[in-house]
Parts: C-alpha cells; sequence; structure tokens
C-alpha cells in the first residue's frame, strides 16, 4: 500500500483530508506518492498551534534558532542528488537544475543560521538627559507563507528560513501541484528540533488560502504567485493591520546591443528565455535587440533552440524537460497562436511534442518582427515563448523595456560600460544583469521588483529581516 502523505500541524502529521496522486509531468503514468490536501479546519487549527508557539520560539534564543536552521540546511545539501531526482520527477525541470536547487535551498537555511545570530537593534543618541533610546527589532509574530509551484524547494526555503531565524512561526501553504517537495522539506524541518507548532503546513486549493490569509490570528503573509491572486489576497488583508509580501511575476525583458558578442548575447537569451521551460519569473520573454547585430543574433539564437534536446527530466543530457502540467502546456500553445494571429512571425518551435513516454512536451518558441503592443509583449506567459523587438538604439531599447506593467529583472548584452551604466540608470526593473541571463540570482543577494511586479520589502538576503521583523522604540529613564 502506498504511504499517505499527511499535513503537519502542530507537531502531528494529520492524514484526515482529501487525498490525491502526484504526477510526473514526463511520464502521466508514473504517479510519484499520494498526498493529503487540508480543509479550512485544519488551517485553523496551523494557525491557532503557530500562535500559541510563536512566542516561546522568540523567547528561546537566537542560539538555538541558528541551530535548528543550520541542521535543516545540512541536511538538505547532504541530501541535494535525491532530493533533486524527487523535485525533478514533480516539477519536470532537468536533473541538474533541481539539484542545484535543493543545494541553494540547503545553503540559504544555512545563510539564515547565520542571519539568526547577527540581527541587532540600535542605541541612538539620547537628546533629553538621562533618556536612552533604543531601537529593537522583534518577531512579527504568526507568518503565513504561499509559494508557487516553479522552485519547490527554492521559494519555500528564502520564505520559510528568514521566518524561522527571527522568532516568527509558519503555516506554509505550497502549491497543490508539488506536494512532494513541500513535504519532504516539512519533514526534515519536523526532524531538526524545532518545536512543535512553530513550523506548520498545509497543503490545499484556493480555499485553504482563503482561510489562511482572512485568518483573524495571522499578523503577515509572503506570497510568490499570480498577479490575479495577488491582488485577492491584498484585498483580503488590507486595513487588517497584516504585513504583506507580494512577489508577482514580470514581462522582462533582455537588450542586446550592437557592440554585443554574439555568443554571449545567443547564450544569456537561450538561458534566460527557455532553460526550466520558461516557467520563472525572471525569465526574459521580450529579447529587443539593435539592428546592427539582429539578424545575426536571430539566426544563431534560432539554430541553438533547434539543437536543445527535450525529453524526460531524468535522462542524461536533455536540456529541457516538460512543461509542469497541462494547463502549463495549453497555455503556451495558446499564446504560440495569439502571437500569429496578431502577425508575428513564428521562426522556431511552438507546438507540442511526443516522446517515449506521455508527458507535457513542448518546443520553445520564438517569434520575430513583433512590437511591444502586442499581447506576447504585454502579458507574462510563463513559458519557453520568446519575441524579438527590433529598436535602433539604446535609448529605443530602454523605452521599450520600460513600456510594461511589470518591472521585475532585466538585462543588458554589451561590451561597453558606459551602456551598461546608462542601461543600469535608466531601466525601470528590480534586478539588473549585465551580460549574463535575466534568470538566475545568488542566494544572498535580496530580490525586489518594481511596478506590479512586487508589493513590500525585498526577499532574500539580509534585507529579509524587514518584512519579518517589526520596529519597537523604546525611550526609558533610570531614577
Amino acid at each position: 500500500m502506498n504511504k499517505i502523505h499527511g499535513n503537519l500541524v502542530n507537531g502531528e502529521w494529520i492524514q484526515s483530508g482529501d487525498i490525491r496522486p502526484n504526477i510526473n509531468p514526463s511520464d502521466l503514468s508514473d504517479v510519484i506518492g499520494e498526498y493529503v490536501h487540508a480543509g479550512v479546519a485544519q488551517v485553523d487549527q496551523a494557525v491557532q498551534a503557530a500562535s500559541v508557539a510563536q512566542s516561546k520560539w522568540a523567547r528561546a534564543g537566537a542560539g538555538l534558532r541558528a541551530d535548528v536552521l543550520e541542521r535543516i540546511g545540512i541536511e538538505l545539501i547532504q541530501r541535494s542528488e535525491e532530493l533533486g531526482r524527487m523535485l525533478a520527477r514533480e516539477e519536470g525541470k532537468t536533473l541538474k537544475e533541481a539539484q542545484a536547487e535543493a543545494q541553494r535551498a540547503g545553503q540559504l537555511f544555512k545563510f539564515f543560521a547565520g542571519e539568526a545570530l547577527r540581527l541587532t537593534g540600535e542605541s541612538l543618541a539620547p537628546l533629553r538627559e538621562g533618556v536612552d533610546v533604543e531601537v529593537l527589532r522583534t518577531p512579527v509574530g504568526v507568518v503565513g507563507l504561499i509559494t508557487p509551484w516553479n522552485f519547490p524547494l527554492g521559494i519555500p526555503a528564502w520564505k520559510i528560513a528568514p521566518a524561522l531565524a527571527f522568532g516568527n512561526s509558519v503555516v506554509f501553504k505550497p502549491a497543490e501541484l508539488v506536494p512532494a517537495s513541500a513535504w519532504a522539506l516539512a519533514e526534515i524541518i519536523h526532524r531538526s528540533g524545532i518545536p512543535a507548532g512553530v513550523f506548520n503546513m498545509v497543503v490545499g486549493g484556493p480555499d485553504v488560502g482563503v482561510a489562511l490569509t482572512t485568518h483573524p490570528r495571522l499578523n503577515a503573509v509572503s506570497f510568490t504567485g499570480s498577479v490575479h491572486v495577488g491582488e485577492k489576497i491584498a484585498q483580503a488583508v488590507m486595513g487588517r493591520g497584516v504585513s504583506l509580501q507580494l512577489e508577482l511575476g514580470g514581462k522582462n525583458a533582455l537588450l542586446v546591443m550592437d557592440d554585443a558578442r554574439l555568443d554571449v548575447a545567443v547564450e544569456a537569451a537561450l538561458n534566460g528565455s527557455f532553460m526550466s521551460c520558461g516557467q520563472r519569473c525572471t525569465a526574459s520573454s521580450r529579447l529587443i535587440v539593435s539592428s546592427g547585430i539582429h539578424d545575426a543574433f536571430v539566426e544563431g539564437l534560432t539554430n541553438r533552440i533547434r539543437s536543445l534536446k527535450i525529453g524526460n527530466a531524468l535522462e542524461a543530457g536533455v536540456d529541457l524537460g516538460p512543461m509542469a502540467s497541462e494547463f502549463q502546456l495549453a497555455n503556451s500553445v495558446k499564446y504560440v497562436e495569439i502571437g500569429q494571429s496578431e502577425g508575428a512571425e513564428l521562426l522556431a518551435g511552438g507546438s507540442r511534442l511526443e516522446r517515449a513516454t506521455r508527458g507535457y512536451y513542448f518546443s520553445p518558441a520564438l517569434f520575430v518582427e513583433t512590437n511591444n503592443a502586442m499581447r506576447i509583449n504585454r502579458e507574462e506567459i510563463f513559458g519557453p515563448v520568446a519575441s524579438v523587438i527590433r529598436v535602433a538604439d539604446l535609448d529605443e531599447a530602454l523605452a521599450v523595456a520600460n513600456d510594461s506593467d511589470f518591472g521585475l529583472s532585466a538585462g543588458i548584452i554589451t561590451t561597453n560600460p558606459h551602456t551598461a551604466a546608462e542601461f543600469k540608470r535608466g531601466c525601470e526593473a528590480g534586478m539588473l544583469s549585465v551580460n549574463l541571463p535575466t534568470a538566475g540570482m545568488d542566494f544572498h543577494a535580496p530580490m525586489t521588483g518594481r511596478k506590479r511586479s512586487s508589493f513590500g520589502p525585498p526577499e532574500k538576503g539580509t534585507y529579509a529581516r524587514d518584512f519579518y521583523t517589526a520596529i519597537k522604540v523604546v525611550h526609558q529613564q533610570w531614577t
């Protein structure tokens, strides 16, 4: 009999609820496991448990919190090959990418183990004789963390680790599509020595998300996902004194200038646009290319796209696995049809593929002769569909790049430092790259965006404390 994987509430694995199979997108006949989807009542139990446990966890001391996070990080790194294989099987990214993500998740926990020890306050110079002023950082309380399916270990790690490091308790709601990764992470955390109720996990759909974000005992919500859901969460928590952090995606631009090295430009575009099947919020979906290099760039990128090996995510030598779900596959097909209807020229890919095992395979699509008014250049596709926009110079490239509702990431390929400096000054995005893909960040650096891409303090790095702690100012006099 298959093991039933339950939800973690107040230190206990709860197996009551709707049991659903988890299917491998590389091989639809492969059932990874059976996972319990929580109901609204379990959400209430989890938040109540987190509320009771939080103050004790905060008082336990930074040393204990650091030790717990260090143990979690060490186990994630030691088991990264095994966990990466499970992740690739569940989500569809290649084994190499998946194992790197498991490693990164472990590094994030280890980083925040150190941050737990480095959290400091501040003493201000007194203005009144005998009156001392302290600025303290204290936990915000019970934090609800809602994460997407595309980085099922990495994104939970960069939310859970700082929340726990700074003395908060957590109710974690992972995406329904990736319960195996979430369960594996929760099981490691559960065995780390963390007190019951400090960390809780409830897998479920929109009803679970609503129950979590509207719970009266919740103090903060951090969400990564779609604009549509993020706006609903914002409406639910605003006016209730709940701290909010949203990461809502992008429509990211890679600028390729005439002086760029062609090989660097092609590889940066290939990686940023198509690796992980373009299912990254920082993926380059708009390739803004100056006219002098346009034709050579398009030819080079088209040849590289056609050379990609697409297949089962666990197979050696595979460059791209399947899309993560039937919905993601259908959505990419839909946008290829939209691009063609708008008059864009489909130069490569854009169709479903068949492989030895039945799965959600798709050939990366490249459009040329597009303009920034087209839907394929305005709307987030979240798939391996990229468009080339021809421009005259840097000024036009920046104007096109900034003409977007989003402002998450952007990049430029150039050999001129002055051009790069102008790009860094003028580009309206939170994360910039020079001669690198737009997707891919160092784990200790903050993640932030502008416009509709982000709301609230940055994630990751030392900046994470700004969301997971609250400022308390103390004036005191001793007579």
